[in-house]
């Protein structure tokens, strides 16, 4: 597993929120697609190296293409605790 980094994309860190506020699902197996919102992300290679970096992991064992609740890992919460701020002008 590589280690976690926080120069992640837009897009991945959006992802990596939408699945800390329990809105992502994803498929069991060794390349999980992620849902959000009960809808096909549309971006699953983003999805995938969430996944191989260690940041989001199935919140329970399930059968190979079976939906499950997605949840960070302690490094996925450390990447989005080190997310800068953004603050309006």
């Amino acid at each position: 597993m590589s280690e976690p980094t926080t120069d992640l994309s837009h897009r991945a860190a959006a992802l990596l929120r939408a699945v800390g506020a329990g809105r992502v699902d994803m498929t069991c197996g060794s390349e999980p697609d992620m849902f959000v919102d009960g809808l096909n992300c549309c971006d699953q290679p983003t999805a995938h190296a969430l996944f191989h970096l260690g940041l989001v992991q199935h919140t329970r064992l399930g059968a190979i293409t079976e939906r499950v609740r997605a949840e960070l890992t302690d490094a996925g919460r450390d990447v989005l605790g080190a997310e800068p701020k953004v603050t309006a002008a």
